[in-house]
């Protein structure tokens, strides 16, 4: 792993360097997620066709509810809960409490990001419940294994933000657990502004917050940027983000518009100030323009637009009801895209490392070529282009299918972001097989070219 970043100072400054030390799980533990993630895309967007006429008409229906959790849960949460698997101990240089809580974590979570939007979406209030169950198991076993990592102290603003994010995964969750019950209790109406108030909690408090603060370390190490000085922009995120939802989410639940205005004033400030820590790294980076770059900076634009959607929401929905929550809905979904654009992203760097880590470990170090193994060589680029355009495609139609109401966008989008999730499974994985079968040397066509 480059070791291109400066040394330690005080949290808001400098970081040291990014080391993997015996502190990270076996790969087997991250890969399960990302793999996991990448069958939830592939879902995500088959709902999205199915719930083409439904969503454009209510995107309130249960099968278009059932759509959004399948991205959110078993797609965006499933890969960045394995992001935080293997970046928490590097980050903290202290080990999670245990494997097997690990695996169990996966496990909890892979039955409950199904199950939850499955139920909803062919409306078995038992197969809800259960998913609701095992979503929770999955987030108090995650708690207990993070709890000593992230208990390190003076290791900066990335681990500050990892301690909220699990916080706002938690309140996420009580959000939903209550939610789920009273699909059949029926104390309270589900209506448009409780489901926003859920859903801001689970894009920024939790998703949003654990990309910035991941990033805060990442970003050094892929952009090959040093900063000199104190780095006051990322901590300035990590916490205006989850203060900004202190206010927001109350004010929407409870409909005191001041209160929500000022949270989303706040909450600006932090994505703002990430944003600003995005153009530092930019500017002071070594590396030249590649796919990884291209991603990020798309990442910004869809959390940009998200803004303006979000923005433009606000102001019509009280005068064009309608017109607002489709608003709304896109505007999650490019807030849900700023999440997909950047993990799709890094998983083109964070898989290659942690195959190459592995086979460097089982004494693999040349390719498939005979030449020296590099990170690079683990995967098709040219099909990882190619999924970049899926993504971008697939995120800016399904926004416009929201906003203009139009089920064919929908449907277009749905169906290049399952192509997308079947492109990545494939292309980060055949190569890695490839390489845990030296004697085979019968290569696939993806293992051509870079």
């Amino acid at each position: 792993m480059p070791n291109e970043t400066t040394p330690v100072t005080k949290f808001g400054s400098q970081l040291s360097p990014l080391k993997v030390s015996g502190n990270t799980p076996p790969p087997s533990v991250p890969l399960a997620f990302f793999e996991a993630a990448f069958l939830g895309l592939i879902a995500c967007g088959i709902a999205l066709i199915i719930s083409r006429n439904q969503g454009t008409a209510d995107p309130t229906s249960d099968v278009t509810v059932a759509a959004a959790h399948l991205g959110m849960l078993a797609t965006l949460s499933m890969g960045l809960l394995g992001a935080i698997h293997q970046f928490t101990p590097v980050v903290t240089q202290r080990p999670l409490r245990s494997t097997t809580l690990s695996r169990a974590t996966f496990a909890a979570w892979l039955i409950g990001a199904w199950c939850l939007p499955l139920g909803i979406g062919t409306e078995h209030e038992i197969v809800v419940e259960i998913g609701g169950i095992f979503a929770a198991t999955a987030i108090v076993l995650l708690i207990i294994n993070l709890w000593s990592p992230l208990g390190a102290k003076g290791k900066g603003s990335p681990v500050i933000g990892l301690r909220f994010a699990v916080a706002g995964f938690a309140l996420t969750a009580c959000f939903g657990v209550v939610y789920v019950f009273d699909r059949s209790g029926n104390w309270f109406d589900l209506s448009g502004h409780v489901v926003l108030a859920h859903a801001s909690i689970g894009l920024f408090a939790w998703l949003g917050l654990t990309y910035v603060s991941v990033a805060e370390r990442l970003w050094p190490m892929f952009f090959l940027a040093h900063i000199a000085g104190k780095r006051r922009a990322g901590l300035i995120a990590v916490l205006a983000i989850p203060l900004g939802i202190l206010f927001l989410s109350p004010g929407l639940l409870f409909k005191v518009t001041a209160l929500a205005w000022l949270g989303g004033a706040v909450l600006l400030v932090g994505l703002g100030s990430h944003l600003v820590s995005l153009a530092m790294h930019l500017t002071n980076r070594k590396r030249k323009i590649d796919l990884y770059f291209i991603f990020v900076v798309t990442s910004s634009i869809s959390l940009l637009a998200g803004v303006i959607l979000a923005a433009a929401s606000a102001l019509v929905i009280g005068s064009h009801y309608h017109l607002g929550v489709m608003l709304a809905a896109a505007a999650i979904t490019a807030f849900g895209g700023w999440i997909l654009e950047a993990f799709v992203g890094h998983i083109h760097k964070v898989i290659p490392f942690v195959v190459w880590s592995m086979f460097r470990g089982r004494g693999i170090t040349k390719n498939l070529s005979g030449g020296q193994l590099m990170f690079g060589d683990l995967y098709n680029h040219s099909i990882a282009s190619v999924v970049y355009g899926l993504v971008t495609l697939g995120i800016a139609s399904t926004c416009f299918g929201f906003a203009d109401s139009g089920p064919a966008f929908l449907a277009i989008g749905g169906g290049l972001l399952s192509l997308s999730g079947i492109l990545l499974a494939v292309n980060l994985s055949v190569r890695s097989i490839q390489m845990s079968r030296p004697n085979n040397k019968k290569l696939s066509p993806l293992a051509g070219t870079r």
